[in-house]
């Protein structure tokens, strides 16, 4: 059974962390929405950081950062999981990440998790992920 999370309104972070432990515990997920996620900060500082991770190192060799939301997000999971050992491997791939609600997952029921959501925000600057990809070129 799949766990569909939507993204609309949660903070990029504290959802990553917990999609990360419930799919170390073995539990599948898919987020929808995932363009509707939130990153605290001032709009400036926020672009100036997704814009140096994307352009550090060089093309030949990378690192390379992606530039669509369902990828990033993806990656900042991916960044919360030993990705190198078999566990992390495993539950890399129990995640699953969308831009909109695809079409097998309309009509399930979905979950908003309250501890990642925006009411809890303390800053009350931020900016949708779907903008910080569209300054860095994605197209979605």
């Amino acid at each position: 059974m799949v766990t569909v999370i939507n993204g609309d309104g949660l903070i990029l972070g504290r959802l990553a962390s917990i999609v990360a432990q419930r799919a170390l515990a073995g539990e599948e997920i898919a987020i929808v929405n995932v363009e509707n996620a939130i990153i605290s900060g001032s709009r400036a500082r926020v672009l100036a950081n997704y814009t140096h991770k994307r352009y550090v190192g060089a093309a030949d060799w990378g690192p390379y950062f992606p530039r669509r939301p369902d990828h990033i997000m993806k990656r900042t999971i991916r960044g919360m999981l030993p990705y190198k050992r078999p566990r992390g491997v495993d539950a890399m791939k129990r995640i699953r990440c969308y831009v909109g609600v695809p079409m097998h997952l309309v009509g399930k029921e979905t979950e908003s998790l309250e501890l990642a959501h925006m009411d809890r925000l303390n800053n009350p600057q931020f900016i949708t992920l779907a903008a910080v990809c569209t300054n860095l070129g994605a197209k979605f």
